[in-house]
């Protein structure tokens, strides 16, 4: 493996992570400890799981930024893209003339270009379907590595480094790199493989039109070799017209007739999902997912349609398949109380939640759905999805908001307005409320009758410290 060049042929190569609680930036870390870095980090406060993931990597790591973290003089300066000028190490860095990088630029030159990425790229589904495709590979023996944008159950580690010339699972985020670099992260991944699970407007302070979006996976399209080829989801349209593009092999997975791996749904048997998955037309297997949710089986199909791709055993996937436990804040119970479950999920965009909720109610039929949602996300923070945001909360019986991320940097006639959501809500015969106080929606959740509630919280971030604060609030069990 290529490291930076240093002056001192006896020491280890040194790293800097500045921002290294990031979901990327701590499996980045991981990564480079296996690789043999001395590492060290640092971030702002951080809270689980993320403390926990960076905790566990044993590096000294820094709380809060500031020049004199960078002192010891590391080889290489790895800037978080939550990270801009003004940042005290990001000003050190360039003052000092260290030599920093991006981390998708780290991953490119010291990890990705001796292997064989895969490259799970989408508006939904990126992080599921990059675990389930790692999951099978890794328990089929193929030796190869993983980046996943989350925290898996399978895995002690979101990242391993895998051995040169093996596969390498990546998630391939469409959001920008670094405050220098305003390009979409998966252009820096060296795809083999790209996988396609959707394509949808999404991350609004980047991207001004979906037509933007459309144009930064088209020209991701430019880097997949001759001999590599592409994999998109053959329901969505988009990804159809996104695959017109390709410059080399394509195939599609789904449940169009027409896709190259075609899944049938067969219904429910103990908690999984069955699906019988057909390859250019011809019987190839039967699997059992145990997940909910119609786009968790695409995402399913799309990882089994990798690794089918590497001549992995239907027989052998449908075994390995069967016990995979999922990821962190995905469709994740978090607590049980007094017969009501807590649910947490990372969906934030309205098309997620929709599914999201509609999976809930496949897994959970007979209980009383709570949807507990958080605008955080740069886009669902501002109103351009007021309308499709409340349709898909409308699935719910009940909907409590939280406060909006950072609301001062939203104008208020840009904001999301969660008065107006909450009164459609109730023309729909469904109760709603919203608060800027957590502790108000931490109560009126105490305050509701217990049992056969589930209370589904949705947020791409900590939302208050609410998962603690229930956990204390609410007995076990």
């Amino acid at each position: 493996m290529n490291h930076t060049a240093s002056t001192d042929k006896s020491r280890k190569p040194s790293i800097h992570f500045s921002g290294i609680g990031g979901t990327a930036m701590v499996a980045g870390a991981r990564l480079a400890l296996e690789a043999g870095w001395d590492v060290k980090g640092s971030d702002g406060p951080l809270y689980p799981p993320t403390s926990e993931m960076v905790e566990s990597l044993g590096v000294e790591t820094y709380e809060g930024y500031k020049a004199g973290n960078l002192d010891w003089g590391p080889d290489l300066v790895v800037i978080g893209n939550a990270l801009s000028r003004g940042n005290p190490e990001v000003e050190a860095a360039l003052t000092r003339r260290m030599h920093f990088l991006s981390l998708p630029e780290w991953m490119k030159d010291h990890v990705l270009r001796d292997r064989k990425p895969i490259v799970c790229c989408g508006t939904h589904g990126k992080t599921t379907t990059t675990a389930l495709t790692a999951f099978l590979l890794d328990r089929a023996g193929l030796g190869g590595g993983w980046l996943i944008g989350g925290q898996p159950l399978d895995f002690e580690y979101s990242a391993s480094l895998g051995s040169p010339g093996t596969p390498f699972v990546i998630e391939g985020d469409e959001y920008d790199t670094a405050f220098f670099d305003k390009r979409s992260k998966f252009f820096h991944y060296l795809p083999e493989i790209a996988l396609v699970t959707s394509l949808e407007f999404d991350h609004g302070d980047i991207f001004g039109t979906l037509e933007d979006i459309r144009r930064a996976f088209r020209l991701m399209l430019r880097q997949i070799p001759e001999d590599g080829w592409l994999l998109g989801c053959g329901d969505d349209p988009e990804v159809r017209d996104l695959m017109t593009h390709a410059f080399g092999q394509t195939a599609t997975y789904g449940f169009s007739e027409d896709a190259t791996w075609r899944g049938e749904f067969r219904g429910y048997e103990d908690g999984f999902q069955l699906v019988h998955i057909s390859r250019s037309g011809a019987a190839w297997g039967d699997f059992r997912l145990p997940m909910a949710g119609r786009h968790n089986l695409q995402n399913a199909i799309a990882a089994l349609a990798v690794a089918g791709s590497l001549d992995i055993p239907p027989g052998d996937l449908a075994e390995i398949l069967h016990g995979f436990r999922g990821v962190r804040r995905r469709m994740e119970i978090f607590l049980e109380s007094q017969g009501d479950l807590f649910v947490s999920d990372f969906a934030h965009h309205p098309t997620a939640v929709r599914v999201t909720i509609q999976a809930a109610k496949e897994r959970w039929p007979d209980r009383r759905l709570v949807v507990l949602f958080e605008p955080r996300s740069n886009t669902t923070v501002t109103n351009r999805f007021q309308p499709e945001l409340t349709e898909a909360l409308a699935e719910a019986d009940e909907v409590m908001i939280g406060p909006i991320h950072r609301a001062e940097k939203t104008p208020e006639k840009d904001r999301l307005d969660r008065d107006k959501a909450c009164n459609d809500l109730a023309q729909l015969g469904i109760p709603g409320m919203y608060s800027d106080d957590v502790e108000t929606i931490v109560d009126h959740v105490v305050r509701s009758d217990p049992g056969g509630n589930l209370f589904l919280v949705l947020s791409n971030g900590a939302f208050g410290g609410l998962f603690a604060r229930l956990k204390e609030e609410l007995p076990e069990g």
